[in-house]
């Protein structure tokens, strides 16, 4: 079977995409005998999980670690997912590892994603690197990556999303997120204003609490910034490679795990600089140069949207923003509408080419609901690139064009690539 048979499979195994429980991915991994004896580092949060990861793997290369990262969802090959020493992993290496899942199952149906991870994390186990970096699918205390006990816990920001499993309110999804602690191993707050639950869920099990403006602080001008921890601190670093106002706290919630795990994993200050420096994560504000300017974001929630408005904003003037737009049905995307609405001209709506998605139509009724802007337009497109090459066809050389919202979206303008755009006047 090949890899694509294999996830065929995995599709078809639950009768529901998304099932909250361990109980079954447990007793899978009890039977695979999985285990990571390395370090490991498991990240959760509402946004800013990617950045944080993609961080911690090119700090920890610099510092000569051979490291293993998992992250979802994926935006173009399903191969992105699983990483060591900074390359994604082969569909042939993945192979042996599914054969191993469906081996130990027996008659226990898993999701998807359970499946997946499980294949991954024995991946990793066999690789064998010195320190693994696991991102949290969904909430924490019942995502299947917490099957795996975490030397180091780091919860970013936490907002409204997904809320039909983890909850209406912070409170509730805290609670979810916070299920990655482990007793008497630390545990990094990123979120500024964390919700009392997670902080409630740190004491109850004694974990080392780690918090920003607490324990660890950062300051900065317009041409560098400054970490401060309990024990260590640098200055004069320079902004993270990645674009965005947040990407400054979700880096220093990458220095205080390092700090909290230094004993065990020490890092050099230059291999925090190089690091910084060196990172790239695809799809996170990601500036694209050409004529229109191009920008890549996967921010598919009203908390990710704002950060998004905010980042846009301090791009500067441009004539006119077109934006290409696609999302998953349980999103709230009226609200994702007002914070991107005043900053859009011109609206491409489009499918995606999954069942939970909402429809270009379905999006363009739903912004209907908000109050007419004059001058603005709106078109339905069947797939990204189709929106994305209508977008370009009406736009000039000096406007812009943000492609955001799901994963699908963003991925879905790059099967061939990162795209270079000539706007259709720079060519007599």
């Amino acid at each position: 079977m090949t890899l694509q048979d294999w996830l065929t499979h995995c599709e078809a195994l639950h009768p529901v995409s998304i099932d909250m429980t361990l109980e079954r991915v447990r007793e899978v991994a009890h039977r695979m005998g999985l285990r990571l004896t390395m370090p490991v580092i498991t990240v959760a949060g509402t946004n800013g999980k990617g950045s944080t990861c993609a961080m911690l793997e090119t700090i920890l290369r610099e510092a000569g670690y051979h490291t293993g990262l998992y992250t979802s969802p994926h935006l173009v090959h399903f191969e992105e997912r699983c990483r060591l020493d900074g390359e994604n992993t082969s569909a042939e290496a993945l192979i042996p590892h599914f054969e191993r899942v469906e081996a130990a199952r027996q008659e226990t149906t898993l999701t998807y994603f359970e499946f997946t991870t499980l294949a991954i994390l024995d991946r990793l186990a066999a690789a064998a690197p010195e320190v693994v970096i696991l991102e949290v699918g969904l909430g924490g205390r019942l995502d299947a990556v917490n099957v795996i006990d975490a030397d180091c816990a780091i919860i970013t920001s936490i907002d409204l999303d997904h809320a039909e499993f983890l909850g209406n309110d912070r409170e509730s999804i805290g609670r979810e997120k916070a299920g990655i602690m482990r007793t008497q191993r630390p545990v990094v707050v990123s979120d500024p204003m964390p919700p009392t639950s997670v902080l409630d869920r740190a004491r109850e099990i004694d974990a080392r609490l780690v918090r920003l403006g607490h324990d660890f602080h950062v300051a900065g001008d317009r041409q560098q910034w400054s970490w401060r921890g309990q024990q260590r601190r640098y200055a004069g670093l320079a902004y993270p490679a990645l674009r965005g106002a947040n990407q400054l706290i979700n880096a220093a919630g990458v220095l205080a795990a390092l700090e909290a795990l230094h004993d065990r994993i020490p890092v050099t200050a230059q291999a925090v600089r190089n690091g910084l420096a060196l990172v790239e994560l695809p799809g996170r504000f990601q500036i694209v140069p050409g004529q229109p300017t191009l920008v890549l974001d996967v921010a598919h929630n009203p908390h990710a949207a704002a950060a998004l408005a905010e980042n846009l904003d301090a791009m500067g003037f441009y004539p006119r923003t077109h934006a290409v737009f696609g999302a998953m049905a349980d999103k709230d995307v009226l609200d994702i509408f007002a914070r991107l609405g005043p900053l859009v001209d011109v609206w491409h709506f489009t499918d995606l080419p999954t069942p939970r998605a909402s429809s270009a139509e379905q999006l363009q009724q739903i912004f209907g609901q908000l109050p007419a802007r004059p001058g603005v337009s709106l078109h339905c497109h069947p797939a990204p690139q189709v929106a994305l090459d209508t977008a370009v066809s009406l736009a000039d050389p000096t406007d812009r064009i943000v492609v955001f919202g799901s994963f699908y979206t963003v991925g879905g303008v790059l099967q061939q690539g990162i795209p270079r755009l000539d706007a259709p006047h720079l060519n007599p």
